[in-house]
């Protein structure tokens, strides 16, 4: 699929929504509008690694909805209503007085929100840190980027229970060094967080080991283009893809998932701004160049071929909830958390540019590795 067609519906949002912007609020709101995407693009674009390898375990008729329903609730659900839901929860107002607060009083809105940090970051730290505890805790995964960390965290991963353990174990440390005068609110959020963690991936994997759906939706084969999941032999059908309910809980999965890394985005934006559909435009758009990312990645089987990049998200994801911790009590510039994400992702594609290239060079030198140095490397790389 071409790259102009992946990404039109952003590039055409972009254009629409910064021309608005100027037309409404003259040309330093639609400098803001713009300022505020790029914001979103640099802080979520681990994200987009992420979802990919998410999105890839879906069929087409999902993937589509991830694009059109999905951005519907990115927008207006995640970036305009799930802030006022927070501030409603922590204030004990209603939502519609919240909202009327947001319109006609933003300074205050904007404090309250403030106020509602310590759980905003409590519960998507946790459930980021979750989702990279898993990730390293896997028995099964082969390919490993930096071994001497990896090897010994998946040989830990035998036990079933050790990232839940550990992720409860770091809450509670969490919330006696860093939550101040917060501590119930962030044991409360934290404890949420883990539970809708554990609730929408369980379910997901329930039904998908299952097979549930099978023959729910259009088809539960790979899409046009899609490259065969890593180990796959090829073929047609040789990547069998989530439908029905385990897409489902999926969507689901990757929905909660954006929303943990757009609470960062979200009260950053209040440094720029404080006007609420000034805020939900720019990151709106952000959010639809990070699903164009995400298509693309899937689309041109990237993670197949940059093997490092998932690894380089998921570190990105756990240095995201640390930093989210550390913000419960210190105030951590926007531009860290996003260099930290683009950092990782950058030295993982750089990782995996190498590993490709000793791939192809022992290739031509005999396809068996090119002598013991080169087999050495490999096996340190990957796990056989």
């Amino acid at each position: 699929m071409h790259a102009l067609r992946i990404f039109g519906w952003s590039l055409t949002v972009t254009v629409v929504g910064v021309a608005l912007a100027g037309v409404l609020g003259g040309p330093q709101t639609a400098a803001i509008v713009a300022i505020l995407a790029v914001l979103e693009i640099s802080l979520s674009f681990d994200n987009a690694v992420i979802n990919a390898t998410i999105l890839r375990r879906m069929n087409e008729f999902w993937q589509r909805i991830f694009l059109t329903l999905g951005v519907l609730i990115a927008v207006f659900g995640m970036r305009l209503l799930f802030p006022i839901v927070i501030v409603a929860l922590t204030a004990h107002l209603g939502p519609v007085e919240v909202f009327d607060l947001a319109l006609n009083n933003p300074d205050e809105y904007a404090t309250r929100l403030h106020d509602a940090h310590p759980a905003i970051a409590a519960f998507g730290g946790i459930f980021l840190f979750m989702i990279f505890l898993d990730f390293m805790f896997d028995p099964e995964r082969e390919v490993q980027w930096l071994r001497w960390i990896e090897e010994p965290l998946r040989k830990a991963g035998q036990l079933d229970v050790l990232s839940v353990v550990v992720g409860l174990v770091s809450l509670f440390l969490v919330a006696e060094a860093f939550s101040g005068d917060a501590t119930q609110q962030v044991l409360t959020a934290g404890v949420a967080g883990v539970a809708t963690y554990l609730g929408v991936r369980g379910l997901g994997e329930f039904f998908e080991a299952r097979g549930v759906g099978a023959d729910d939706d259009v088809t539960g084969e790979a899409p046009a283009g899609a490259a065969p999941a890593a180990g796959s032999t090829g073929g047609p059908n040789a990547l069998v893809l989530a439908s029905g309910k385990a897409a489902f809980f999926l969507f689901l999965y990757l929905e909660v998932l954006d929303a943990s890394f757009s609470f960062d985005g979200v009260v950053g934006a209040f440094a720029i701004t404080q006007e609420i559909f000034v805020i939900a435009a720019g990151l709106g758009i952000g959010a639809m160049y990070i699903r164009s990312i995400t298509i693309y990645l899937v689309r041109k089987g990237t993670l197949q071929e940059y093997v490092y990049l998932e690894h380089g998200a998921h570190y990105a994801i756990g240095a995201l909830a640390v930093i989210l911790a550390v913000s419960i009590e210190t105030e951590v510039p926007e531009i860290i958390t996003g260099l930290v994400g683009v950092g990782f992702i950058g030295v993982a594609l750089i990782s995996s540019l190498l590993r490709r290239g000793r791939k192809q060079r022992a290739s031509e030198g005999g396809g068996n590795g090119d002598g013991p140095d080169e087999r050495h490397r490999e096996i340190a790389t990957v796990r056989s």
